[in-house]
């Protein structure tokens, strides 16, 4: 009789499961058009097209949980995820992630070699069929110096480029291997190497240069995306360190006090309504500059 019973529970053990993950399916879908009905009402104002994210705080995070070395970049890896899925459903065109510095190299080598591993393994993650990136059509760019990475790391970067390459209704820009200094020193390299056979020493206008800014623009690696309209740093910090220098002269930087795998739907919401509360000064300065 007990035994019958054992294995009558057993039984409905899928069937309960299956109920749960009905249920829980049915929640995400209410709660992915609240956000929905949410976005519409912040669309009736201005609205960002290019959001910037210094994601601060992984290590301070696994620090403050007691987690074992590397887990905080996991948590955080599932923070970012959140925030794409909540910026697509915004129809967001551009996101940039600051996700390795050059100066990152100089941390200690085992700290290195992890974070390059799970990249790897996330960079790959990037090209399967149910990833983030397909489900809505999400063109991926590496940006930065991509020479100073490991092989199999920049092999990988490579093969997600070109399998996303036919994606167009969003643009995700990855910045590994990336400092603004490094950017700017190469896209005046590639200038003076394009601008070479055409300098002039005669020239007699003093305000007449060789160089203007749109030739410097043209190879900025950031040269496929317009400027942020809005750059969020978590843990409270209102530096940029040595990111998107150039091309955040008239951006909005919102810096919410939390750590980067805490960060949430609410702290979009309110960076979203801080742009629109100073959108014309913002304007105004971008015309200036």
């Amino acid at each position: 009789m007990e035994v019958n019973l054992v294995f009558a529970i057993l039984a409905l053990i899928p069937e309960v499961l299956m109920e749960i993950l009905r249920a829980t399916q049915l929640f995400e879908g209410l709660v992915s058009f609240l956000r929905r009905c949410l976005f519409s009402v912040l669309s009736v104002g201005p609205f960002p097209r290019h959001i910037a994210f210094i994601m601060d705080g992984n290590r301070r995070f696994a620090k403050k949980q007691n987690l074992e070395q590397g887990s905080g970049h996991k948590a955080g890896y599932s923070a970012l995820m959140n925030m794409l899925k909540y910026c697509y459903e915004l129809e967001v065109k551009y996101i940039t992630i600051y996700a390795f510095s050059i100066e990152n190299f100089k941390r200690r080598p085992e700290e290195v070699e992890s974070t390059m591993k799970l990249m790897l393994e996330k960079i790959e993650g990037l090209v399967e069929e149910k990833s983030i990136v397909n489900r809505y059509g999400v063109r991926v760019y590496f940006i930065g110096n991509l020479r100073l990475l490991s092989k199999p790391v920049k092999l990988a970067a490579k093969r997600a480029m070109d399998a996303t390459s036919g994606n167009s209704k969003a643009v995700l820009l990855i910045c590994i291997a990336y400092t603004s200094t490094d950017e700017i020193m190469h896209a005046v390299e590639e200038t003076c190497k394009e601008k070479k056979d055409g300098f002039r020493i005669d020239r007699t206008d003093e305000n007449e240069s060789n160089i203007g800014v749109m030739d410097i623009e043209k190879h900025m690696y950031m040269a496929v995306a317009p400027d942020p309209d809005i750059i969020i740093r978590t843990s409270g910090e209102t530096r940029l360190s040595n990111f998107l220098l150039w091309q955040s002269a008239s951006t909005l930087l919102y810096s919410p006090g939390v750590l980067w795998p805490e960060i949430g739907f609410r702290h979009l919401v309110k960076a979203i309504m801080e742009y629109q509360r100073n959108f014309a000064y913002l304007e105004k300065k971008q015309k200036l500059c």
